[in-house]
């Protein structure tokens, strides 16, 4: 676990141990990142196997999916913010009581999100614009996963709890261990029994054929397992917010914490609503273009993630160490590891671009054998990897500003990019272009945001005058 004393204290930190502590922080989080990212990797390449029909029945449901998980993980960094600036400030029975508040208010929002969810879930492939091959086993996809918001909610809060303690490497391991638990219960709830040639003998390997079910159930199955370890874990070992052997406190939300998080979490979620509805609206684009095109941009989204992820990670790191430095009241380190970190998310992103290019074609083999969902899968992903440095800029910038709690004017900024920017140009290009007309205008507004946020990082307003 990386040490935040310094931070808290007060003392000098000179640029070595500042690049220290963010190598710390940010190497944890981008191994968890890339872990979640393989779990998508996991169900993308076993239901690739079963087929067109059963890729774009997962395809079709991504970004709706995207959209509720964003909520649940929006709210929790309401909460997981002020344990920071708690932690920063050196008052670690307060952030206690914002953990026990914290837990009862996202299993809340989970429940609310898990019901809506399965109510519109029969619907959801209609209004998305899926076809009737796919529409079955797309809702049954959809409405097991939502089914889990309330446990993955607590994943969520748990996870950020530990990493606004500094304690990157326990969520890592846990995220590990999630996909290797994926990968075997994938594996018998998917495929049918079958023979397996294993060392030159053949053995029965049995399986309950549930086909895009079994990946939903598998998925859902190992975040669940994990969030109730990753929760124990928090709550009973985490140095300053574990609650066994602590003070006494009400899990009753109170109005200033609530308030507080509300502050940060509701502008996280406005965006995060918007920018998944933007997602929905280019499934709608994409859907007209017909199965192929379907399953190739959800195989492609899967892919590309692998770049921007660990940008995400980097951004996580940020949120750390800005939140804890701006508690401490440290608007000098603020700036310091904002800069620090928005240059190391650049410089991976690049590289991680040049990555995506070069091995887009094994990339879209791993997770299908159709030979035009892959090609075309290929195509995209090299006009997308452009993209990627000032993709970077922007996702790391985010996480620098949430670490503050200004998260309201970044909200705009998403918000004005994607619907004036990215939703315009695919709805113009995709009917003379296809797939590949949606992808430019995806890579022209990625490109887009990035020179914004570092525009809105360079004038330092995103910093509020004092600690809240």
């Amino acid at each position: 676990m990386a040490d935040l004393s310094p931070i808290q204290n007060g003392e000098t930190i000179p640029l070595r141990r500042q690049i220290s502590l963010t190598a710390q922080l940010a190497v944890p989080a981008i191994l968890a990142q890339l872990s979640s990212i393989v779990m998508q990797y996991i169900d993308a390449s076993m239901v690739g196997r079963l087929g067109a029909d059963g890729a774009a029945s997962v395809g079709l449901m991504s970004s709706s999916l995207w959209l509720f998980w964003g909520i649940c993980s929006a709210v929790t960094t309401g909460f997981s913010v002020q344990i920071a600036h708690r932690l920063g400030a050196k008052k670690p029975v307060e952030a206690r009581q914002v953990v026990r508040q914290g837990i009862t208010s996202v299993v809340a929002v989970g429940f609310i999100m898990a019901l809506i969810g399965l109510a519109i879930s029969q619907y959801l492939p209609g209004w998305l614009g899926g076809d009737e091959n796919i529409c079955h086993d797309a809702s049954v996809y959809f409405a097991v996963f939502v089914a889990a918001l309330p446990m993955l909610s607590l994943n969520y809060l748990a996870g950020g709890i530990l990493r606004a303690s500094g304690n990157m490497k326990v969520p890592s391991l846990l995220n590990v261990a999630m996909c290797l638990l994926d990968v075997v219960l994938n594996w018998f709830l998917i495929f049918p029994t079958r023979d397996l040639s294993l060392f030159g003998h053949e053995i029965l390997m049995p399986g309950a054929g549930l086909g895009v079910l079994g990946a939903a159930l598998g998925t859902a199955g190992a975040e669940t397992i994990i969030a109730c370890i990753m929760l124990w874990y928090t709550l009973a070992r985490q140095k300053d917010v574990r609650l066994r052997g602590a003070e006494r406190g009400s899990f009753r939300p109170t109005r200033q914490i609530l308030r507080r998080a509300f502050k940060i979490s509701v502008p996280m979620t406005l965006e995060h609503a918007i920018f998944c509805g933007a997602q929905i609206m280019i499934t709608v684009i994409v859907a007209p273009l017909g199965i192929v095109a379907i399953a190739a941009n959800a195989f492609a989204v899967t892919a590309e993630s692998l770049c921007y992820m660990p940008g995400f990670g980097i951004g996580d790191a940020a949120t750390t160490l800005i939140g804890q430095s701006y508690g401490a009241g440290r608007r000098d380190l603020v700036l310091r590891f904002c800069h620090l970190t928005v240059g190391l998310g650049i410089v991976v992103m690049t590289l991680m671009g040049a990555i995506l290019y070069v091995g887009a074609p094994v990339m879209m083999e791993i997770m299908t054998d159709v030979e035009s969902i892959s090609s075309l899968g290929v195509e995209v992903l090299r006009i997308e990897a452009w993209a990627e440095p000032l993709y970077a800029a922007s996702i790391v910038a985010y996480g620098a500003f949430v670490g503050v709690g200004d998260t309201m004017i970044p909200a705009i900024m998403n918000f004005g990019s994607i619907w004036a920017v990215r939703i315009p140009l695919a709805a113009i290009m995709a009917p003379a272009m296809g797939l590949r007309g949606v992808w430019i205008a995806m890579a022209i507004e990625l490109s887009f945001r990035g020179a914004i946020f570092l525009w809105r990082m360079w004038s330092k307003k995103w910093i509020p005058s004092r600690s809240a």
